[in-house]
C-alpha cells in the first residue's frame, strides 16, 4: 500500500428492509461510512431483508438495529459506533 499505509480491517454489513423501500438509506449510511473512513474499512456490503429490518454490523457484531421495536438507527450514532470500534479518537464531523 502506498506510504506504508496499514490494511483496512473493517467489515460493514447493512441489511435492509426492500418492502419498505430502505435501499436508498442504507446506500447513502455506506457512502457515508465508505467516505469517513476510507482508510480504515475494506467493505461495506449491502443486504436486501425483510420485516421492516435496519441493521448494521461491523465485523459480524450488530451494532445498530431497529430489531424488537427499536427507533430506526441514527446514521451519526453508527459513525460513531464505528468510529469507536476501528478508529478511536478520529475527530468525525462538527461534533466528532
Amino acid at each position: 500500500m502506498k506510504g506504508g499505509a496499514s490494511a483496512p480491517h473493517g467489515r460493514v454489513e447493512i441489511t435492509y428492509c426492500t418492502r419498505c423501500k430502505f435501499l436508498l438509506r442504507a446506500g447513502w449510511l455506506a457512502q457515508e461510512l465508505l467516505s469517513t473512513f476510507e482508510g480504515e474499512l475494506g467493505e461495506v456490503a449491502l443486504r436486501p431483508g425483510t420485516g421492516g429490518i435496519f441493521e448494521v454490523t461491523l465485523n459480524g457484531e450488530t451494532i445498530a438495529s431497529n430489531r424488537d421495536g427499536a427507533p430506526m438507527p441514527d446514521p451519526a450514532d453508527v459513525k460513531r459506533l464505528v468510529r469507536d470500534r476501528i478508529a478511536p479518537g478520529r475527530r468525525i464531523g462538527h461534533s466528532g
